[in-house]
């Protein structure tokens, strides 16, 4: 059954990984999943990712992270734009979230970013989703 929002998607299967403590969480892969989780790990929201698996069947195995008491890293995620209403931002309106804390996925036409890097660059696009 193909899905509406993958995006989405993986955000649910991260949250729900985090709500009961798993070490990993599997999905299947796509560029935008792989760039989404590349960028969470750039930011240390996660431990690692990789892709395995061949052409029609690929995976997304994220392997997701803990501080030393069990607590998980990810306390949040919040997805904002979505197939029904897209939300986009220009370069001067990127959100903060959190005070800073929280930080904010852009696709823009260089790729996805962070909401910082998006506005020290001057370039907005379509706001994903936060994540703190």
């Amino acid at each position: 059954m193909p899905l509406t929002d993958p995006v989405a998607d993986m955000l649910t299967r991260i949250r729900n990984a985090v709500q009961v403590r798993h070490e990993l969480v599997a999905m299947p892969a796509s560029k935008v999943k792989s760039a989404i989780a590349g960028l969470m790990k750039e930011q240390g929201f996660i431990a690692d990712y990789d892709v395995s698996g061949d052409e029609p069947n690929t995976q997304i195995n994220v392997k997701l992270r803990y501080y030393s008491e069990g607590e998980p890293v990810i306390t949040g995620l919040k997805r904002v734009s979505r197939p029904g209403l897209r939300v986009y931002v220009g370069h001067d309106e990127v959100p903060r979230y959190f005070g800073g804390l929280g930080v904010a996925c852009i696709s823009t036409s260089q790729g996805l970013l962070t909401g910082r890097e998006a506005k020290r660059r001057g370039i907005g696009g379509e706001l994903l989703f936060y994540v703190w």
